[in-house]
């Protein structure tokens, strides 16, 4: 019969758990972990505190925990001592192969009942051969322009809408061992682990989706990889500068002399004359993120990792962020655009990007940290 010992630390083994992050998690001692996984039940006060920490360990570890149960119970039973009364009675010669005969039929049952209720092994053989099967399969997914996020295996491929007439460009995932291979029409692109990549699939020169890697397997390529699929925002656009009140106001652009913080400003554009920008923004993980355009009102949000937020200024925008190391700025001025450096993990940061009006006549598009 499989020990549930076993299958416990089989599957702390399989999720690298170490006995600290589980004890920390769990709220169970290292000692008992090890009790738990050795079936020691007599290192416990009582088995109700044996039973209630097995519950907790098969949740933390995500497995079945009615099956660890029944395998528990079906070894307690086959363990349990004779009673010392029978051993000691005299019994009619013909009950002893009656006796025989039922512990017989009952290890029948037991044995019969484990292999199809508890291991459910015809069962997992079933699934696990149509796993097999599924994953060879080759899929085609059609990108509809959302956010979102798939396991992909090789071979899949990918249907991301032509910009100009009919039709869908092809690409092929080439690989997803240690890294992810995308085959595209411009070219092969490998993205790593944890990395966000931007793909210019059609060869045009600019950017047409993003991809982040969040899961890949380092030594089973059958296990695929998760990614998450964005469209990425149109770059190559120029706003002219508009007097009708719906573009960017000379007027309102302030005087880099009568600017805060002007002396740790950080210039990212400058040019004879402002025009409107856009940020883009995006997560890369979970943020409470608030900003405030021109003389509109603020808006704020709970943020999650593929998620994006485009705001489009005449003059200049806050930005309040809980968490500077979980998202991206990116900024377009013109036909130019900027990646913005982050912070710390965990990191609070408030900031003004904004037109300014330098001395020399120039108008400079700058960072400015807030206190």
């Amino acid at each position: 019969m499989e020990s549930y010992g076993e299958l416990l630390r089989a599957a702390r083994e399989e999720k690298k758990f170490s006995m600290e992050a589980i004890e920390h998690a769990t709220a169970i001692t290292k000692n008992y972990i090890e009790s738990l996984e050795n079936e020691r039940v007599e290192d416990f006060p009582g088995e109700s505190y044996f039973v209630g920490f097995l519950v907790n360990y098969c949740e933390f570890l995500g497995i079945d925990k009615n099956e660890i149960l029944q395998l528990y119970h079906a070894k307690k039973i086959q363990e349990a001592p004779v009673p010392v009364e029978l051993l000691k009675k005299h019994h009619p010669a013909f009950l002893i192969p009656a006796i025989i005969a039922g512990s017989v039929a009952v290890l029948a049952f037991l044995v019969t009942y484990i292999y199809f209720s508890v291991l459910k092994i015809p069962e997992k053989k079933q699934i696990k051969t149509k796993e097999q099967v599924e994953k060879e399969k080759i899929h085609q997914y059609q990108f509809t322009g959302k956010p979102e996020t798939r396991r992909l295996y090789k071979g899949d491929k990918i249907l991301v809408p032509a910009k100009q007439g009919k039709g869908n460009i092809v690409l092929t995932v080439g690989g997803t061992l240690g890294n992810f291979l995308i085959l595209t029409p411009s070219g092969n692109q490998i993205v790593e682990l944890s990395e966000e990549r931007e793909l210019d699939i059609d060869g045009d020169g600019f950017s047409d989706l993003i991809l982040y890697l969040s899961d890949i397997s380092s030594d089973n390529e059958a296990n695929g990889a998760e990614v998450r699929i964005l469209e990425k925002a149109i770059e190559n656009s120029f706003v002219e500068l508009s007097n009708d009140g719906s573009g960017t106001e000379l007027s309102e652009i302030p005087a880099s002399s009568s600017v805060k913080n002007n002396d740790n400003r950080t210039v990212i554009h400058e040019d004879t004359r402002p025009y409107p920008f856009t940020i883009n923004v995006t997560f890369r993980g979970s943020c409470l993120f608030r900003y405030k355009s021109d003389r509109q009102d603020y808006v704020e949000g709970y943020y999650k990792s593929g998620e994006l937020v485009t705001v489009t200024s005449n003059n200049g925008t806050r930005l309040w962020m809980s968490n500077i190391n979980a998202l991206k700025i990116h900024v377009i001025a013109g036909l130019s655009s900027y990646d913005l450096e982050v912070g710390r993990a965990g990191e609070v940061q408030a900031e003004d990007i904004k037109w300014v009006r330098d001395s020399d006549g120039k108008y400079r598009l700058v960072v400015l940290e807030l206190d």
